[in-house]
């Protein structure tokens, strides 16, 4: 991967105002890769049932397909998000969202996401698709 395009990535993540408020951070990238993770803090991220709120872990899934979906240095945006939620993470632990690219074509682009705890307990997993733009990411 560019390392022009992987720092440019790293920077705007750390600057992102949405990743910011969620805590999210960067921990890996490479092309068609990468890993976000997230401390699931109950105390702001709990549904009604005082178990983890499915929009709290699809925005670690977003987080994780955005990034990977942008490696070549062009940006892809969400075609479709299929999301399956196994299980509910405990209080306190960290969350590990990695996204892989599996397909590709002229316009588009698969991601299997898979959402895991510290303990490396299947949180949830995820099937997505991206429409590759070919336009280069302003942030360069």
């Amino acid at each position: 991967m560019d390392q022009k395009v992987k720092n440019a990535i790293y920077n705007a993540v750390e600057n992102e105002p949405f990743a910011k408020a969620m805590q999210i951070s960067l921990v890996e990238l490479e092309l068609g890769y990468a890993v976000v993770e997230m401390d699931y803090v109950p105390e702001k991220m709990n549904n009604i049932y005082a178990r983890a709120h499915g929009g709290a872990v699809f925005a670690l899934i977003d987080e994780a397909f955005e990034t990977a979906g942008q490696t070549d240095g062009t940006i892809a945006v969400a075609l479709n998000v299929n999301v399956t939620y196994v299980s509910s993470p405990q209080p306190g632990v960290t969350l590990r969202a990695e996204a892989k690219k599996v397909s590709q074509t002229k316009k588009t682009a698969g991601y299997d996401i898979r959402v895991s705890d510290t303990s490396g307990n299947l949180i949830a997993t995820c099937s997505a698709l991206a429409y590759c733009t070919g336009k280069p990411i302003p942030f360069l």
